[in-house]
């Protein structure tokens, strides 16, 4: 992935998804916007205690950055689940989506920029530059025990036909392993979800595990048939890069948000 910039906003783009020219896409860094510490500056999250004014015109930035306006942003209410909003069909207002309760976003509108907001949590992006069709979806443990990305996968081909040869995917910044250690609990419904547990977790000592979910995610959606060519995955620790990074738990839950986005061109 390639640290870019356009208008303020200073993101990470994944090239094999954006070669086409037929969307933008990208995972914000917490740099350009108008938060005043601890969301300093550019926290895209609305479940925070940060200003919503600030929020909004943080939104604002990243909307303007792509050419849109604020209105064509799509959020939700994210809930650790595996639960997808999917969006085929022109609509006058998008602002109702913004608390429904899922954790992932499909749709093949153009302008209608739709993302994901994290703090340790992996972003992932999927594009489909053949059926013309794109997702925004938020794997945290439970998102990724519950293997949201196979499911997001599975809801491109099943309601939009498309290919798997033909999908691309991104795997967005998130905690690593050398910062995100679970207890005995968190393992156990973790085994109990994603298969191939145990290529992700690293035992730690009595009761404890550093826990992989990027590298998780990324063989879900090897095992959706995606060719390891089509995924890419961000290499930064979100965690351990606290001047690109917002990271909950590196600041105790009182911190911002960062965003995985991704927009279809008009054709």
């Amino acid at each position: 992935m390639e640290m870019k910039k356009a208008g303020k906003v200073q993101y990470l783009e994944p090239q094999a998804l954006a070669r086409s020219g037929a969307a933008v896409m990208g995972f914000t860094t917490r740099h350009e916007g108008v938060s005043r510490p601890p969301y300093n500056s550019l926290n895209l999250g609305t479940n925070t205690f940060d200003s919503p004014h600030s929020v909004e015109g943080n939104r604002s930035v990243l909307t303007r950055a792509f050419g849109a306006g604020l209105e064509q942003l799509v959020t939700v209410k994210q809930v650790h689940g595996t639960d997808l909003l999917v969006i085929d069909s022109p609509n006058p207002d998008y602002t109702h989506f913004h608390t429904l309760e899922c954790d992932g976003i499909i749709t093949n509108q153009p302008g209608i920029m739709i993302g994901v907001g994290v703090a340790d949590c992996v972003p992932l992006l999927l594009f489909d530059p053949v059926k013309r069709v794109v997702a925004a979806l938020h794997a945290g443990w439970k998102g990724t025990a519950g293997e949201i990305a196979k499911k997001g996968v599975a809801a491109l081909q099943e309601m939009f036909g498309s290919s798997t040869g033909d999908i691309l995917a991104a795997v967005g910044p998130a905690i690593g392993p050398c910062c995100y250690e679970v207890d005995a609990p968190v393992m156990e419904a973790f085994k109990k979800g994603a298969s191939g547990w145990e290529l992700f977790a690293v035992a730690r000592g009595e009761g404890r595990w550093g826990l992989d979910l990027a590298a998780a995610n990324r063989r879900q959606l090897a095992e959706s048939g995606l060719p390891n060519g089509n995924i890419v995955v961000a290499d930064q620790c979100v965690s351990c890069n606290q001047e690109l990074f917002f990271s909950y738990r590196r600041d105790k839950g009182d911190t911002g948000r960062q965003m995985g986005f991704i927009m279809l061109k008009a054709s």
